[in-house]
């Protein structure tokens, strides 16, 4: 069995829904938002800037969204038996996300992953404030993410595969031993070593070895 440490994008990767866009429909505003994370995921927009515009249509939705939101989401086809797979193997798994941490621990916690990392939205008296707290989780920290989590597991760099779909993951898959475009944006399919058809996460296991 192949041994690798994966990371995975989160949103339309790990799981089938755009998280930003679940949280603007609570506010009324999902069709802006969802138009400015076509336009960024397709690489047309500066990721940071995009979702600062973003989260601040946010403003004043109260805490508990996220619980809500959390109930909403769908994880793609095969991604726990992915996941198993990958640990039965002695591999590590991660993920990574532009989307925000309060909702990314619990769904690594469902998934049984060893590492995430997202954004963190600032909450003030039990409402969202409309901003990301610390350093925004762009394509730069997602490809430091994983260079560090392989290093800090003894993985070389020749043992990481980068998963994702859009512009924001480009470099992380850059830096990655093997790149798989999952559910991808045409500037994604075009750069990724391997692109999977399907809406199902089992079709790596073959490709990883699993």
């Amino acid at each position: 069995m192949s041994k690798f440490f994966v990371v995975f994008d989160v949103d339309s990767t790990l799981i089938e829904n755009e998280v930003i866009e679940l949280l603007a429909d609570v506010a009324g505003r999902r069709e802006e938002v969802a138009a400015v994370t076509e336009r960024a995921m397709a690489g047309e927009l500066d990721f940071s800037e995009s979702l600062i515009q973003r989260v601040a249509t946010l403003e004043g939705l109260p805490e508990k969204v996220f619980g809500d939101v959390f109930q909403q989401i769908t994880i793609t086809q095969g991604a726990k038996e992915l996941i198993h797979r990958i640990h039965e193997a002695g591999g590590r798994v991660g993920a990574v996300s532009g989307g925000f941490t309060q909702v990314l621990t619990p769904l690594a916690d469902e998934l049984g992953l060893d590492v995430a990392r997202a954004n963190d939205l600032e909450v003030v008296d039990g409402k969202l404030t409309g901003k990301v707290l610390g350093q925004i989780v762009d394509k730069a920290a997602k490809a430091q993410s994983l260079l560090e989590w392989a290093e800090r597991s003894n993985f070389k760099q020749s043992q990481t595969v980068a998963v994702g779909d859009g512009a924001n993951d480009l470099e992380m898959m850059s830096w990655a031993g093997l790149s798989i475009a999952f559910n991808a944006k045409p500037i994604v399919r075009a750069t990724a070593d391997i692109v999977v058809e399907r809406q199902d996460l089992l079709e790596l296991a073959e490709i990883l070895g699993v």
